[in-house]
């Protein structure tokens, strides 16, 4: 354990087994395959070591991609995932390669979106989420869709998703 400005650090030697959960992590530290589809994925979760504090976590995925489930066409979209985590953190790089599962997966938009907030619901329980897709024009036309498990929690900070209209995207 090392200070740093009033600041404790804790160092793991490489060989120090961690008894936080992080040894059940199966991905973090590994070369890992990508999954063929979406259900074959595998996410994978860390204790929150401040269950008794709430706060909002991001990720941004600004290069999510889908396919057309009609034409086959690729699809692309800009992810803004929101949550506040009540015992469980969603590890990243798990996220990582779910999300990297969808680039052969063909379905429609909405679908893509809410199934990934669903799924990260039902995976971590967070006390809440909220997933902005903002979708890329197919057809002229983008679409964002919006998936929120219920309202923003009172007394924690979530700040706008800051993602601009299509014409801004660009």
């Amino acid at each position: 354990m090392f200070r740093l400005r009033n600041i404790q650090f804790r160092t793991f030697a490489s060989s120090q087994k961690k008894s936080d959960g992080y040894d059940q992590l199966t991905q973090l530290g590994r070369k890992i395959g990508l999954s063929a589809a979406p259900d074959e994925a595998e996410l994978e979760k860390v204790p929150n070591q401040h269950p008794d504090s709430e706060f909002c976590a991001r990720f941004t995925c600004p290069e999510f991609t889908s396919l057309c489930p009609v034409t086959g066409q690729p699809d692309f979209a800009h992810l803004v995932i929101d949550y506040v985590p009540s015992k469980w953190l969603l590890e990243s790089k798990s996220l990582k390669l779910y999300l990297q599962s969808f680039r052969n997966h063909g379905d429609f938009h909405e679908a893509c979106t809410v199934a990934i907030g669903k799924r990260i619901e039902d995976f971590v329980k967070p006390k809440w989420l909220r997933i902005g897709g903002y979708w890329y024009p197919r057809g002229g036309i983008p679409i964002d869709i919006f998936f929120q498990t219920g309202a923003k929690p009172k007394g924690v900070w979530i700040p706008d998703q800051e993602v601009p209209s299509y014409r801004g995207r660009g």
